[in-house]
């Protein structure tokens, strides 16, 4: 079949195809079949060696102007197809100017960091100074300094994450204790915040990561009833209202006597409920006099000085303060959670 023939077929074959294009997946694919490195034009031109050589210029300029005009086909069609599909698409996603606007809410701090903020400021109104310790530290600061030496029966009491033989993530904010008996002399008077991790089951009441705020007060003559009346302040002020509190004795080895602090149930005045178990009372935190080997441990003779150490955890605080169920729900991120708190 001559060069010329073959052309012309080529250009009637084009257009038939070129006819049938609905989509721009379409388009391409006649642009392959026909334009592409393997495609009919370009074995045209290796047909162009069996032409003479004086019909090869006019019939390579018919096998360029078949390529030309079947670009420039495939380009016009494309713009057309392009400007169809995005039309089709506007009026697939068109807007309802009808609907009403989203809301916008404002960002806030998450409640933990609320009533972290609520606590320290309460505090340092009080006349105690900020501290704040390593989350990684050594066994000797963690457990040894505070009176519990090795195989003590009461470090089964913290399921503890161990990083080695020796480092591990504190199990309290109590670590900061010994550091600052160490670097300071009396009075010391000081709260240490921060978070404490420990082994545990995660439910609804328990979690590997929670919340403390630790307060320090150590001076010639502090006394057990000081503890009691900085703590009765201290909650009066936390609550914004009167505080009836119970001290239970309980036992924590780096004080002595060590107590358990309960509070009057907020939710049912108590007269008992879920919240409390229907025991009518909260407890909030352990305290307790700083057991005489702490203050040596911390180059303080106890002979001379002596003070109190308390702690609680925040978020059983907010739970009791705001009636959150589960303490999942301060890690969850859930902005249906978290937008419930504007301030404490």
């Amino acid at each position: 079949m001559p060069v010329q023939q073959s052309i012309q077929n080529l250009h009637q074959e084009f257009s038939q195809d070129l006819a049938l294009v609905k989509t721009s997946a379409d388009l391409e694919n006649v642009k392959v079949k026909f334009l592409g490195k393997k495609g009919p034009i370009q074995n045209l031109m290796k047909m162009l060696k069996d032409v003479s050589s004086d019909d090869r210029p006019a019939v390579g300029k018919q096998i360029n102007d078949l390529k030309d005009l079947m670009t420039s086909q495939c380009d016009q069609l494309k713009d057309s197809l392009v400007s169809s599909e995005v039309n089709k698409q506007l009026l697939d996603e068109a807007i309802d100017i009808s609907l009403p606007g989203r809301n916008h809410y404002i960002g806030r701090k998450h409640p933990l960091t609320q009533a972290m903020d609520m606590i320290i400021q309460i505090l340092v109104g009080m006349g105690f100074s900020i501290q704040y310790g390593p989350d990684i530290d050594t066994d000797y600061y963690n457990f040894e300094v505070l009176n519990f030496p090795p195989e003590h029966p009461a470090r089964d009491m913290q399921d503890t994450f161990y990083i080695s033989s020796n480092v591990l993530l504190r199990t309290h904010t109590s670590n900061i204790q010994a550091r600052v008996m160490e670097a300071n002399k009396p009075p010391i008077r000081i709260i240490a915040p921060g978070k404490a991790y420990r082994n545990e089951t995660i439910t609804a009441r328990s979690h590997v990561f929670f919340h403390q705020v630790e307060a320090v007060y150590i001076d010639k003559g502090v006394s057990f009833s000081d503890l009691i009346s900085t703590m009765d302040e201290f909650l009066s002020k936390l609550f914004k209202r009167g505080i009836e509190t119970r001290y239970r004795p309980s036992y924590f080895p780096f004080v002595e006597p060590g107590m358990e602090v309960d509070v009057r149930c907020l939710v049912c005045e108590g007269k008992g409920c879920n919240i409390c178990k229907h025991t009518g009372w909260l407890e909030i935190g352990g305290a307790g006099m700083i057991h005489p080997e702490v203050l040596r441990n911390g180059e303080i003779d106890p002979e001379v000085y002596s003070g109190f150490a308390w702690g609680m955890g925040l978020e059983r605080l907010v739970i009791i303060m705001r009636g959150v169920k589960d303490i999942r729900d301060f890690t969850e991120n859930d902005l249906r959670f978290l937008k419930q708190f504007t301030s404490f």
